[in-house]
Order: C-alpha cells, then sequence, then structure tokens
C-alpha cells in the first residue's frame, strides 16, 4: 500500500467516524420518541471531523481544512457544556441527598 492509498483510507475512515453520528442520532431519536442529541454524536463529530481534518490538511485543500478546522471548535465547546452541565447537576444531587440524609 503507497501513501497515497493510506491517505485515501484514512479519509474514508475519517468520513465513516462523521457520518456515523447521523445514524446514532437518528438511532437515539427514534428510541426517545422526540430530537434529540446525545454525548456520543459529539465524539463522533470530533473524532470523524480531526481524522478528516487530517487528510484535508494532506490534501492541501484550504476550503476543507478551514470546514473541519471550525467544526472541531463546535464541537469541543459542545463537549465543554455538557461536561459543565453534569458537573452542575451532580453537584446539585449531591447536595440534595446531604439535605435528604441531614433531615
Amino acid at each position: 500500500m503507497n501513501q497515497e492509498w493510506l491517505w485515501v483510507a484514512i479519509g474514508f475512515v475519517g468520513q465513516a467516524l462523521f457520518s456515523a453520528r447521523f445514524v446514532i442520532q437518528w438511532l437515539a431519536s427514534e428510541r426517545a420518541r422526540r430530537s434529540i442529541i446525545p454525548v456520543a454524536f459529539w465524539f463522533f463529530s470530533l473524532g470523524g471531523g480531526a481524522t478528516l481534518l487530517a487528510y484535508a490538511i494532506y490534501r492541501r485543500d484550504p476550503v476543507f481544512i478551514a470546514g473541519q478546522g471550525s467544526g472541531l471548535i463546535i464541537y469541543i465547546r459542545n463537549l465543554m457544556l455538557i461536561r459543565r452541565e453534569k458537573r452542575q447537576t451532580d453537584s446539585t444531587k449531591g447536595a440534595i441527598s446531604d439535605d435528604v440524609s441531614n433531615s
């Protein structure tokens, strides 16, 4: 396998990861009977976007680089917001359980 084929394979892996996020979102929404975006959606977005960015850099495609690069910022930010919300929820639950045990 030469280097060109290796990069084509990396591009297809990135595209598969990136596309899998839509399947995950669709299945989660069907199960919930409403539109939701699971955390896995953002992790697949991040993995697929990073892999596609590497491929775009190898190809030296400035349009593709800009698109994937800016997307990564959004995916990371969403994961940061989810983590912050989870921490706040966990601390609230801890405070409630402390109040209940002290009663």
